[in-house]
């Protein structure tokens, strides 16, 4: 027999509530470029030497390395804080263990009649079976900064500066297409909003997202060819710092094929 639980007023359905949303607002920003333009070129000109290195050492001659453009682009980083809370009940069974020689249990004006235990204790022992449900409040944060990829990125990673104040115009001027709306939303998501599997019916449920940034920092890309080879490679500079990004996929070499023209300046 089941002894019966108590409802309290503050639940809603015994089927499960659906997700209560609430989405901040995306904001845009767009850094200032710090940078002058022949300042990254006399930086360039110091490392491009090294884009041809060969086994760690083999340099070409500095005349043997050409300039060939320069170009600049924005890149993106997204930075999103939000939460995901769930208050709900599962459900649960007790086996209490009772004396052999009991008959019968009355508990909360229920009778309930043992049931043979099992185990080492089953020579000693029977068991009351209490069917009913269980509480419980699961909640998960997180704050990241995100690239274009939705792949996390470190806050170093992201340099600081003043913004301009029209970023709309800038990214158009430049021809930049903007990062998909629900990129970050996505990543998120799948991070914190993680349903329990054994949720019986739920009292509140609610995903929060109280910061949305997307913030498009500065970048000259520098190409230089090897005369003596044909090789061309890129060296990327920060237009906030003017330190060199070095990341294999953004200093990746074109081979032979001809360099697309830079974006304009």
């Amino acid at each position: 027999m089941t002894v019966s639980v108590s409802e309290e007023k503050m639940i809603i359905s015994a089927a499960i509530a659906p997700t209560i949303e609430k989405i901040a607002e995306r904001k845009t920003i767009v850094y200032e470029t710090r940078i002058d333009p022949a300042v990254i070129k006399v930086a360039a000109e110091k490392v491009k030497d090294r884009l041809f290195t060969r086994f760690g050492f083999l340099k070409p001659k500095p005349d043997e390395v050409e300039f060939v453009s320069m170009g600049k682009h924005y890149e993106p980083y997204m930075m999103i804080s939000g939460k995901y809370c769930i208050d709900y009940y599962r459900k649960c069974s007790y086996a209490v263990k009772i004396d052999k020689e009991v008959l019968q249990v009355i508990l909360l004006g229920h009778e309930l009649r043992p049931e043979q235990a099992t185990g080492s204790a089953a020579k000693y022992q029977n068991v009351i079976k209490l069917d009913g449900e269980e509480r419980l409040v699961n909640e998960a944060k997180a704050s990241l900064i995100l690239n274009r990829s939705g792949h996390d990125v470190t806050l170093e990673q992201l340099p600081s500066a003043p913004s301009e104040k029209n970023p709309k115009r800038i990214l158009a001027e430049c021809g930049v297409e903007e990062v998909q709306e629900n990129t970050d939303l996505g990543v998120i998501r799948s991070r914190i909003l993680k349903r329990p599997k054994d949720i019986n019916r739920v009292v509140s449920e609610l995903f929060e997202v109280n910061e949305r940034v997307l913030i498009y920092t500065p970048r000259f890309t520098v190409y230089y060819r090897n005369n003596k080879t044909g090789n061309e490679k890129a060296a990327e500079f920060d237009g906030v710092t003017a330190e060199r990004i070095r990341k294999g996929r953004q200093n990746a070499s074109h081979g032979n094929l001809p360099i697309p023209p830079p974006p304009p300046l």
